[in-house]
Formats: C-alpha cells, structure tokens, sequence
C-alpha cells in the first residue's frame, strides 16, 4: 500500500500548493485566494483534495488534508466525506471516520455502505450491524454491496439471530440470492454451524463461483463435519468449478490428524492447481505439519524455494520452521534464520518464538537463546519455549532459574507455562522444586490442573523413585486419569523393578488404549527384569493373537543438508555394506572399553543368540555410523551429529553413543520421544537419568 507525504504529492499540483502556502484569511468563509471552478461546478480544490486522498495518506498527511477541508467549508461535501472515511479506516481509525460521517448531511446508500465497511473491517461488528438498522430510518435501500458486508459482521461475531434478519431482507428487496449476497449468507449460516442453511442457500443461487463452494466447505470443515467437505471438493470437480488456494485453506480444518489418503486427496489438489499461489505452498506444508508429516513439509518448503516468483512469508517460516526442528535439520533452519533476517521478518513474535523451538529441537541451545535474547518483546509463549528447550536438555536448574525471571519481568505464567516448568523438573529430578511449581499453580494463580499437569506430577514422582507416592497421586486425583497418567505410571514401574503396581497401570492402559504395542512391549520388559519368562511369553502371545506389533525404530539424520532415515536393520541404503563394516569396526573397540550388549533391551521373543546382533542393528547406531562417514569435525554446531528417533532410546544405544562419543570425539545429540541426551567424550547430558 502506497503513502505519500502531502508536500511531496502538492508539488504535483502548483495551484494547490499556492493555496496550501498562502495565508488564509481569519474567516474560513472567505479565503484570499479563489480556486478555478472545473466545467462540472465542481472546485480544482475539491479534485486535488480529492486525489491526495486517493493516494492512502499517512496519518499526518490524513489530518493535513483534512484540515484544509474544514478551511474550505467543504465538510458537508459528501464526495470527499466519502474519500475521508475511507481513508481513516485504513489506518484504523474508526473513530475519525464516524465523525466524518456525523458531519455530513446526506443519507445515501454508499455513505452508508462505507461506514457499514469501516466499522466491520476493523473489527466493530455490534456498531457496523448498528448502522445497517438505520437504513430504513433514513429511507434508504441496501444494495448488494451492503449485504456482504454486514453479513460478515454476522459471521463474525456469531449472530446468527439478525444473520436470519439480515437474510430475510435480502430476500424482500431480491437480493438474497445474488452472488456476493449469496456466498456472503453460505458463510454466515456455515460460520454459525447452521449447515442445512448454507446448503439451502447455495443450492437456490442463481450463479455460484469458487468463493460459493469454498464458504460452504469452511462451514464443513470448521464444524468437523469432515467427510462432507471432502464431498463438496469432489462435487466442485463434478460442476467444473476448479479448486484454488482458498479451497485448500477452508479445507485445512478436515486434514488434521486425519488418513494418509485425505492427505493424499490435498496433495493431488495442490498438484493440479495450473497456478499455484503462496497460499496454495503454505497450505500444503500446513497439511503436513498437521499430520506429523515433516519430512514431507521440509521437502514442499523446498520445492517452493525452487518455484518461480514465491517467496515465503511469515506463514510458511512459522509452518516449516518446526518440521526442520522435528527433522532435526539444522542446515535448512540456519538458511531460513537468514533469510528472515534478510528480508526483515523480524521482530515477528511468531517467527521469533518458531526459531527459538528449531534451534531447541536441534539441540542449539545458545543459538535458541540468542534468538531469545535479541527479542524486542516477548510474550509467555517465547519464555515458554526457552524454559522447554532447557528442561529437555537435562537442565532443569537453568529452566528453573528462567521460569522466575519470566514472573519478575511481570508476565503471569499461564497453564503451559507450569507443564514446562513441572517436565523440567520431571527431567532432571528436582522433586522438590516440581512440588513448589504445583502449588505456586493451584494456591497463588488459581489455576486448576488439567491431566497434562497431572502426568507430569506422576512422571516426577515416579523419575524420582516415589512409585507408591505417584500411585496415590492418581487415586487421589479430581478428574479420571487418562492414558498420559498411566503411562507415565508403567513408565516409572519399568524404570524401578514394580512390578505389582505396573501390572495395576498396565490393566488400566490396555482398557484405554487397547491397539497401542507400546504398553505391552513395556509390561513385557517389567515381567522380563523380574525374571519372570513365562508372563512374558503370556504377553508376547497376546501381542500376536491381537495382530499388534512393536512400533519399529527409525532414525532421521541431516548430512550435508539432506535428510536421511533409518530404520532398525535397514539396508536399503547404497552405503549399507560400508556402514555395517564401520559399525563393526565400532562394535570391536566399545568392547575394548568395557562394552557388553545389554540384552535386555533386545525384544524379548528374540533368541538368546540373537540379540547382540539385533541390538547392532538398532537405527539410530546405523545414523550415527552414516554420519561418521559422511562428515568431517568441524566447529561448534557443525561438529554435532543430530538424530531424531520416534521411540525412546534403549539403554543398549545409550551405552553405545556415549562410548561412541569418547572413541571418535564428536558430539552426539539425540532426541528421542521423552528428552534431548547430548554425548560428549562418554558422558550424556541426561546424567543418565532418563
């Protein structure tokens, strides 16, 4: 949007200028200087005052050129009252634009219509759908400019009362199922969850466009009403109404957590758009990231890069900046971290905040916390975030010691806030400082617990040895514990050899979550550090006949930009042969130190004799040996070797980086599904606690 100062643009315009430099006489009423009249009445005056306010005004050009009406006696000129109120709008100024409006005498349907507009658009629905109700005093017909846009206040503000009023209006005066008036009541009625409605509406429209079929696809999508919105794009195809980036936008709400074919369905949209917007770009990353897809949304950020005349925006840096966290692509992070810096992206507290969780999912914490630093503000979600980045790495004092500097700069910590801070503390056993948290929540900020706050008490207690305490928890709880809770509990019991209180949490998980192996494959290895191998079998039995299976391991790792993925016993890479001779070549010198394979953490229906070998294989040893290869030392964060696992790391491997770690003198981050253990010279930063 272009502004000009009002000196520069009168230089445009010497009679202007003329009158804008001369003297005006003590009466508004009769100026020294008398304008030219153009051949249609009309003063050079008025045409040049008028044009200025053509140009969007900055604010102090707004109140020059104003002023100067005043001058002229010109404020009841409904034209440049018009322009005036358009103006202000624009720079938000509601109130500005109201007085304009108060001061001009006439009532016509465009004054109208642009109050009406200036009101909604920035915000003020009650007032908008205010002055809309006066039209009948005045005598004045809506037109099909004045429907849409009161019909947004409606939508906005959930009214769905005068929606149905507005509606009836529209229809008296033949307009309700006019295009603009139309599209405008679909959204309404889809807005407000009235489904039927926005139906009824669409299919009695006389034409409909992409924006008609697109508003009734939002009304789908927003009401969980997913299998119909996906309908509606299908019925689209069958009325040769072609999808664009809006569609795939309203669409967004229905591909959350949803099947890989939806995704797939998105996907094929987006491939056969002719033009594809930025819009369109980020929408598709957004699928991605919305279905734990981020190998796929760095690949499509990549793609965008490539495409002619996209540049990404605040939108795709804040979309893609957490699948480069979940990736662990450091590489690609670090290029966007310029490029938002380049392009003055920053200070954007939504980026700012996006690149402190990448730096921290990557195991930069300084790089997070000079992000953090170099803020000009900051809210609770950029605390939020330095004070997570610090409880997942394994310190738990510097998360704490954050969390007090966040309440002293007068920020009140809200309800995520205080999970943060309880998983900081869960991680690094600081029992006595996560009890202080739980209280400073309930007693001094009055918030009530919800379960997230609640898991982590019992993940505290439990970390900490308290199994009976964290069970008493949970009896003792006011809401009815979720499948968080217990497994935080059968977690805890795996960890310290309770086997009585694990089979109690475990009978609980199987009821809530009776598909998910995880939990049985937990039980089974309790069973199995008791020595007890017949309920072990037991388990295992009841794993086939349910068809369940043990989730595998897979291992993503950024070399040289790229990201690569293992899964456990994977030799689908060209360099397996090569990584298999280097990991036994490993293998040899970790025994050389002590090494001996910790088959308890090998599945237990493997043979005996197998299990060394199955736990060589295990994915995240063979990125680590890639790595190895295909990278030199370097300095600072470029030394690290950074791996992101799906499952928690088994204490085999733990044992392994750690010694690994010592032998080749790299650092080894790795960030499994709990926590951060970064691997330096055989020490992990977990203290090995975890």
């Amino acid at each position: 949007m272009k502004r000009i100062n009002v000196s520069l643009r009168l230089r445009q315009f010497p009679e202007f200028r003329k009158f804008h430099t001369h003297k005006v006489a003590s009466s508004p009423n009769k100026p020294e200087f008398e304008p030219k009249s153009s051949p249609h009445g009309t003063s050079v005056h008025e045409i040049l005052l008028g044009q200025v306010l053509d140009t969007n005004p900055d604010h102090k050009t707004l109140r020059t050129v104003h002023s100067r009406i005043i001058l002229q006696n010109l404020r009841c000129d409904s034209a440049l009252g018009v322009k005036l109120m358009k103006a202000y709008a624009a720079l938000k100024d509601v109130e500005s634009a109201r007085k304009v409006f108060d001061e001009i005498p006439e009532r016509n349907v465009v004054i109208l219509n642009v109050m009406i507009r200036s009101y909604v658009n920035n915000g003020f629905y009650r007032e908008g759908i205010q002055v809309f109700g006066t039209m009948c005093g005045f005598d004045v017909r809506p037109d099909h400019y004045t429907f849409p846009c009161v019909l947004k206040a409606c939508s906005c503000s959930a009214n769905i009362v005068i929606g149905k009023k507005i509606h009836g209006s529209a229809t008296r005066v033949g307009l309700a199922s006019t295009l603009f008036t139309g599209n405008g009541l679909v959204f309404m009625y889809g807005k407000c969850g009235f489904l039927s409605d926005a139906r009824l509406v669409l299919d009695e429209m006389s034409r409909r466009d992409v924006v008609s079929w697109n508003s009734l696809l939002a009304g789908y999508a927003q009401n969980q009403r997913f299998d119909d919105a996906l309908e509606v794009c299908r019925e689209m195809v069958s009325v040769k109404i072609s999808h664009d980036a809006g569609t795939m936008a309203s669409l967004l709400p229905a591909v959350t957590n949803t099947t890989t074919d939806n995704v797939m369905y998105v996907k094929d949209m987006f491939l056969n758009m002719g033009k594809k917007s930025l819009v369109s770009w980020n929408v598709m990353i957004g699928v991605y990231m919305k279905n734990a897809m981020p190998l796929e949304a760095v690949e499509m950020y990549s793609r965008m890069m490539e495409a002619d005349g996209i540049e990404p925006d605040s939108v795709s840096i804040t979309s893609v900046l957490p699948a480069c966290g979940d990736t662990s692509a450091l590489s690609l992070g670090k290029k966007i971290h310029g490029y938002v810096e380049r392009n003055k992206l920053i200070p954007n507290l939504l980026v700012e905040n996006a690149l402190i969780d990448m730096y921290a999912k990557c195991g930069c914490l300084d790089r997070a916390r000079d992000v953090f630093e170099n803020m000009k503000s900051r809210d609770v979600v950029s605390w939020t975030a330095m004070i997570s980045a610090y409880g997942v790495s394994g310190k738990g004092r510097d998360a704490v010691a954050l969390f007090s500097k966040m309440q002293d700069s007068g920020l009140v910590p809200d309800s995520i806030a205080f999970v943060t801070a309880l998983a900081a503390c869960s991680h690094s056993g600081l029992l006595e400082e996560g009890r202080s948290y739980f209280k400073l929540m309930t007693d001094h900020y009055k918030i009530t617990p919800r379960l997230e706050h609640l898991a982590c008490m019992v993940d505290l207690l439990g970390r900490a040895g308290k199994v009976k305490e964290a069970y008493r928890f949970i009896q003792e709880m006011p809401v009815e514990p979720n499948e968080r809770v217990w497994g935080a509990l059968l977690g805890a019991c795996r960890m310290h050899s309770n086997t009585d209180i694990g089979l109690l949490a475990a009978d609980k998980l199987f009821q809530l979550a009776p598909e998910q192996s995880g939990y049985y494959v937990l039980l089974s290895n309790i069973y199995a550090k008791a020595g007890r191998w017949e309920e072990v079998t037991k388990i295992r039995d009841i794993m086939k006949s349910k068809g369940l299976k043990k989730n595998p391991g897979a291992s993503n790792v950024e070399v040289n930009g790229e990201i690569y993925t293992f899964l456990v016993g994977d030799r689908s890479h060209p360099q397996s042969d090569e990584i298999y001779r280097e990991l036994d070549v490993l293998g040899t010198k970790m025994k050389e130190l002590g090494y001996v394979p910790d088959s308890e953490s090998a599945l237990h229906d493997v043979e005996e004799e197998d299990k060394e070998t199955h736990l060589a294989v295990h994915s995240e040893k063979l990125a680590i040996v890639f790595a190895l290869m295909n990278t030199e030392e370097g300095e600072e964060d470029n030394n690290a070797i950074r791996i992101t696992k799906n499952l928690r790391i088994c204490g085999d491997c733990h044992v392994a980086a750690k010694l690994i770690s010592q032998i080749t003198s790299r650092e080894i981050i790795i960030r499994d599904t709990n926590r951060f253990h970064v691997f330096r010279f055989g020490v992990c930063s977990c203290g090995d606690y975890w």
